[in-house]
């Protein structure tokens, strides 16, 4: 028998699982997936919005590989900073897997950027989500006017769950707090601001479109931005996804406004930099933008002009880079653990059983589907190298040598009891199922408490 640990449930962890076990080269793999958290599923479940319910539906996917017969979900054991060192995870597995994300916001880098009202919108998502370590404080929406700094997918979901109205959310498993925060928001305008043209942003067509699709907000853009860009009048030479996205903008700039003073409106900016956020009193304020022009080499430079958007509430999403694992030898350039194929190198050779996957292995980069290959990659990796490593001795039982060590895992009974408890706590406030944000809360629920 080859023992796994598969650090990380969400897809790329799971995929790893996955392919470990539908796989007929090396008989009888059995893999534990770790978590930090006391559940799985990762980013679809604490970073896919809300209200994107096809997408959260993967979930189901993701389910359905983890009550595989030879895999066994282990939540609440912090691997590193504060719980299991790799090197003692090596004393419990065959092998170890790292499928961790270990990626950290961006920052602006301008003056301003640590005043009140100004976060990282990962964090916002944290906290729409449910994350148990997202700030028990919320988020100020008292603001009219809202600055959402970035043009991709994450700023696409924030902008959106901004300009939602309330009746829209409650069907959703968002937290009851932050439902009340959303319902309360004085939040009625919101700016999504790019430093390049409609031609060069991150989002995909699909999440642009939604924005002109809800039925509480209204989108704007701007024709002076639009005039900028030289691939807006023409975007045929374009890469399909980028032309489509321009083909949507069009639409927008060319479709008659449509007064309606109860809706809130999205903004899209374009060819605007940050230089710095002005606050009021200890608080966000307005940010103050330079206008850019393209260089002709498919950047932008400064015009030396600019313009100040108000707003109460800023949220970057400007990308992320790598965050080094406690334990694991890391590329600060690449943001990423040095590999081979999957296999960890350490000092240039590779580590004997210890593997990465994901965003650790590749850099934040991709969607969930780029997962896939990736952890068949390192699985490939991992099984031509089992008959060397099944030669050392683990435990039979390594979950109860980690309750020995003083850790307190949640295995997959425990989580089923947090959405038995989950869906119990929806029926009181007459929703469907509503996430538990917090960690006392989680475990006593997966203690059945």
């Amino acid at each position: 028998m080859l023992r796994v640990a598969v650090v990380g449930s969400g897809p790329s962890g799971v995929y790893t699982a996955q392919s470990l076990v539908e796989q007929t080269l090396v008989p009888d793999v059995r893999v534990d997936v770790l978590d930090r958290l006391p559940c799985p599923y990762g980013l679809v479940r604490y970073g896919v919005a809300p209200d994107h319910e096809k997408i959260k539906s993967l979930q189901n996917n993701l389910r359905a590989v983890l009550e595989h017969e030879r895999i066994g979900f282990v939540g609440n054991v912090p691997v590193g900073a504060g719980g299991v060192s790799p090197e003692r995870l090596l004393e419990l597995y065959h092998a170890v897997v790292y499928c961790v994300g270990a990626a950290r916001d961006r920052r602006l880098g301008v003056p301003g950027e640590d005043l009140a009202g100004s976060f990282s919108a990962t964090d916002f998502v944290s906290w729409y989500s449910a994350h148990p370590d997202a700030s028990a404080f919320g988020f100020a929406l008292d603001g009219r006017s809202a600055v959402v700094v970035g043009v991709g997918n994450v700023a696409v979901d924030v902008t959106r769950v901004l300009a939602r109205g309330p009746e829209e959310l409650r069907p959703t498993d968002v937290p009851q707090s932050a439902l009340g925060a959303l319902a309360a928001s004085g939040v009625r305008e919101v700016h999504m601001v790019g430093r390049r043209g409609p031609s060069q942003a991150r989002f995909t067509t699909k999440e642009l479109r939604e924005l002109g699709t809800l039925p509480s907000a209204r989108v704007g853009v701007e024709p002076a931005d639009l005039a900028l860009d030289p691939a807006y009048a023409d975007p045929s030479g374009l890469p399909a996804v980028n032309r489509r996205n321009v083909e949507v903008i069009r639409e927008w700039a060319a479709a008659p406004p449509v007064p309606d003073p109860a809706a809130r409106s999205i903004r899209l900016r374009f060819f605007l930099r940050p230089v710095e956020i002005l606050g009021e009193g200890g608080r966000v304020a307005a940010v103050r933008f330079e206008r850019t022009e393209p260089d002709g080499a498919g950047g932008v430079r400064g015009t030396g002009r600019y313009e100040e958007i108000a707003a109460g509430l800023v949220l970057r999403a400007v990308g992320y880079r790598g965050a080094p694992p406690e334990g694991l030898p890391f590329d600060p350039v690449r943001g990423t653990v040095p590999h081979a194929a999957g296999r960890v190198l350490r000092d240039g050779a590779p580590s004997r059983g210890e593997y990465v996957s994901g965003w650790i292995k590749r850099g934040p980069s991709g969607v969930i589907g780029t997962n896939r290959p990736c952890a068949k990659e390192t699985a490939a990796s991992l099984l031509r190298d089992a008959p060397l490593l099944a030669r050392r001795t683990v435990p039979d039982d390594p979950v109860a040598v980690l309750r020995a060590w003083g850790l307190r895992p949640v295995e997959w009974p425990g989580w089923l009891s947090i959405e038995e408890a989950e869906a119990a706590l929806g029926r009181t406030l007459g929703r469907g199922p509503v996430k538990i944000p917090d960690w006392p809360g989680l475990l006593a629920a997966a203690g059945g408490g």
